[in-house]
């Protein structure tokens, strides 16, 4: 049976180890699908989910509007814009839903789903 291997990363005992696993796998796993779930272990999921968004805007919401806005930051689950004004500002509030909606669409394609 392989076995699978875990990082042990805190403490001065930080490095590698292997650990065997119980439960034995049905067949091969997509490669997307086996990241997700490391990367959800890792406890990294959500930072990979942000900068993808952040990565994306340009296609998210389109090329007129990303010349006037710039995905700044992430913070508790909520994007912060930059505006380059007050009426951008409004139609980024009025697209709100649509393109939240877009950034659901992307987390379901990168995971297959």
């Amino acid at each position: 049976m392989a076995g699978t291997v875990a990082m042990l990363l805190s403490g001065a005992r930080a490095g590698m180890r292997e650990r065997t696993s119980r439960r034995r796998r049905s067949g091969p796993v997509h490669v997307g699908k086996a990241l997700d779930t490391f990367a959800r272990r890792l406890g990294i999921d959500r930072t990979i989910r942000e900068h993808q968004v952040i990565a994306s805007w340009g296609a998210l919401v389109g090329e007129q509007v990303a010349r006037v806005t710039t995905p700044q930051r992430f913070e508790k689950g909520v994007l912060t814009v930059a505006v380059s004004s007050a009426p951008w500002r409004s139609e980024l509030t009025l697209r709100r839903r649509e393109i939240m909606e877009k950034i659901r669409q992307l987390d379901e394609k990168r995971c297959g789903r």
